[in-house]
């Protein structure tokens, strides 16, 4: 037996057991793991969600042998996506879904270059309010796919004055390279109900709807508007269709910066 097995009681073991799925997806397996009670800051306020998360494998373990390889995984070198759920998210009439791409300097560093970490807790914020919903928080997803790496490439490139889109191409992206798949078949299995989605992007919901995710309607999510981020929100208004407007009282404030 794997010496992290003999520093688990049963009764451990037993719990875990009950929180992991094992779910077979295109010739490989998720492996999703939750709920857990997570207590989330909302305007003051200790609001609990469920979290779960998840990662792909090749083979298909057992509860014994994924606590068996777990330490041997290295899975510090890598990114697992992960979803908040609020409310009864499986049953309820309306809930609300927002599909967030992980944004290390936005939501971690705070960075005012885009909007991203102020979507994401007015996303919450939504959420919590309407009574159900989920955030689905999507780690490969960085940079609209290409990577912390590059992402900061075309930072330097965006310094210069280009664009979030025209930055992409010069490095040899797609203007946006996020994958819907993995997220929309989970979605599926958490919730077989009509969903509303939380988004300002238009290409998001007609990419979920093709892989069968029925949406009866949207919400615009808008964030912080300045003088730093201002030519990324009008990129993804001019050029990828977002369905917001920056009202003259922005453009003001900018000025006014």
């Amino acid at each position: 037996m794997d010496s992290s097995l003999l520093q688990l009681k049963l009764e451990d073991i037993k719990l875990l057991a009950k929180k992991l799925k094992v779910i077979p997806y295109k010739k490989r397996y998720i492996y999703l793991f939750g709920p857990v009670e997570l207590p989330v800051s909302l305007n003051g306020e200790s609001i609990f969600f469920r979290w779960y998360t998840w990662f792909i494998h090749g083979e298909m373990w057992s509860l014994t042998k994924v606590l068996g390889k777990l330490p041997n995984l290295s899975q510090h070198e890598f990114q697992q996506s992960s979803v908040l759920i609020y409310g009864d998210f499986e049953n309820s009439e309306r809930a609300k879904v927002r599909l967030h791409s992980i944004c290390h300097t936005g939501d971690i560093f705070g960075s005012e270059k885009c909007d991203c970490g102020t979507q994401l807790h007015l996303s919450l914020q939504k959420i919590y309010e309407s009574g159900s919903g989920a955030l689905f928080y999507l780690s490969n997803h960085e940079g609209r796919g290409i990577g912390l790496f590059s992402k900061s490439m075309t930072y330097v490139l965006q310094q210069e004055g280009y664009s979030t889109v025209e930055a992409n191409l010069l490095l040899g992206y797609k203007e946006d390279c996020r994958n819907y798949e993995e997220v929309s078949f989970l979605l599926q299995k958490l919730r077989k109900k009509p969903i509303i989605l939380l988004t300002n992007n238009p290409d998001k919901i007609i990419n979920l709807r093709k892989r069968g995710i029925i949406i009866e309607g949207f919400e615009n999510v808008i964030g912080d508007v300045n003088k730093y981020n201002i030519k990324y929100l009008e990129t993804k208004i001019n050029d990828m269709n977002h369905s917001f407007k920056l009202v003259k009282e922005d453009e003001e404030c900018i000025q006014d910066q």
